[in-house]
């Protein structure tokens, strides 16, 4: 799966000497303290939610011919590692869930 990071890292970098304007791709920060987790999973699903929508609406402005290729492939890719990331916490979930299902009381 490095291979997505990879070409999204050398699209940006591409970008930026063109002096595109690149999407933020958003990076969870550690928590505050005092911050509880509740709050921290909001804020991570609010990001994914932003940047999957991002991707979408940049997808839609390339069909209608008025966006840049660069931030649509940039938009689209963020958007794909969000959804990848998602599925992947969603899994570790169900199968925390499933084994403590299992566990004798």
């Amino acid at each position: 799966m490095a291979l997505p990071a990879a070409a999204a890292a050398a699209y940006q970098s591409i970008a930026s000497m063109a002096g595109a304007s690149t999407p933020s791709v958003p990076s969870l920060s550690p928590p505050q303290p005092g911050a509880n987790f509740s709050d921290f999973l909001s804020g991570a699903i609010k990001d994914s939610i932003g940047t999957i929508t991002q991707g979408e609406q940049a997808a839609t402005a390339q069909v209608s011919g008025s966006a840049n290729i660069v931030d649509v492939v940039n938009s689209v890719n963020a958007a794909e590692l969000t959804l990848d990331t998602v599925v992947a916490v969603r899994d570790k979930v169900v199968a925390a869930y499933q084994s403590i299902m299992t566990m004798p009381i």
